[in-house]
């Protein structure tokens, strides 16, 4: 019971840290508790992604209009993830020729904010392994990204951190008290991660996890992923709609069953399809993305990967 007492006694604040026997009530003693469930599994996915030996895809297109056109075909399967549904054609109006749906206002803002992010080669040119940059950096990073991208949805309180618990079906994410001491966590270990890719994988997978914001964790994820790809001079990545249920089911695989393997080959995957494709021309990659399946709903349909050499 004394053991015990002082164990209370430092979560709470009232007891020395020298009775704090785990990081986590050291952590929690010092006013930055987090959720060690979650930073276990940061670990997990840490140790899986030094074990994996990632692919150069190198992509040097950091502007113009090729960055430009990939950006887009990022955006709009970004959306479509998360149920803003237009058909690619529309789309096409909404970012290049600001033709704006009058019911779908909304709707056709998240697009444009996603892209106008994705397309900005300063925004996208930042890794969170600057030396330069810290934790305060990569927090106001995410908080000016999201703001972007809800910017069309004020109720959806842009920018600000969640102050209720959010959830996806029977996953509950990290309690918005813990927001702030578990992403402290997984930017350490970011941080420390050698190569692009592995730190695309771990950026997505901490903001997924975390789902920091009331709305458009998922679409922040990918664009922080992407961000880490491009200013590493490498191809970004983009989840085709027929690829959707792979992607969710390879973050559940980790989420849920501990397994972080899924996540990292389905990922790896999802790069090698998008350097296969030249969007020099948005309109040619389109048919190619056509031929390949990546727009269809069907969870039966699978992605064809293009034939080789048509990259650019």
């Amino acid at each position: 019971m004394a053991e015990l007492d002082s164990m209370i006694g430092a979560v709470l604040g009232t007891r020395s840290l020298e009775h704090a026997h785990s990081a986590a009530v050291r952590s929690r003693s010092l006013g930055e508790p987090y959720d060690s469930r979650r930073v276990e599994l940061f670990g997990r996915l840490m140790a899986a992604l030094m074990a994996w030996e990632p692919r150069w895809r190198p992509d040097h297109d950091t502007r113009g209009k090729k960055f430009e056109n990939l950006a887009f075909v990022d955006a709009y399967f970004s959306n479509f993830i998360e149920g803003t549904e237009f058909e690619i054609q529309e789309a096409v109006g909404i970012v290049f020729e600001n033709r704006i749906p009058r019911a779908r206002s909304e709707d056709a803002h998240d697009i444009l904010g996603t892209y106008r992010i994705a397309a900005d080669p300063r925004a996208m040119g930042v890794s969170q392994s600057d030396p330069e940059g810290g934790f305060e950096t990569f927090i106001d990073t995410i908080r000016r990204h999201h703001g972007a991208l809800m910017g069309g949805r004020p109720d959806k309180r842009p920018g600000e951190f969640k102050t209720e618990v959010n959830r996806a079906g029977m996953t509950v994410f990290v309690e918005p008290g813990l927001v702030r001491g578990t992403l402290r966590q997984g930017f350490g270990l970011l941080r420390s991660l050698p190569h692009p890719f592995r730190r695309a994988v771990m950026m997505m997978f901490i903001l997924s996890e975390v789902h920091p914001f009331d709305d458009g964790n998922g679409r922040l994820a990918r664009v922080m992923m992407n961000a880490e790809l491009v200013s590493g001079d490498q191809r970004r990545i983009f989840i085709p709609t027929s690829y959707r249920e792979d992607y969710l089911l390879a973050l559940r695989a980790l989420s849920r069953q501990r397994e972080p393997e899924p996540l990292i080959k389905m990922l790896d995957h999802a790069q090698e399809f998008s350097a296969a494709i030249d969007f020099r021309d948005l309109q040619k990659g389109v048919e190619v993305l056509r031929r390949a399946n990546a727009f269809e709903r069907d969870t039966g349909a699978r992605l064809r990967m293009p034939p080789r050499g048509r990259a650019g």
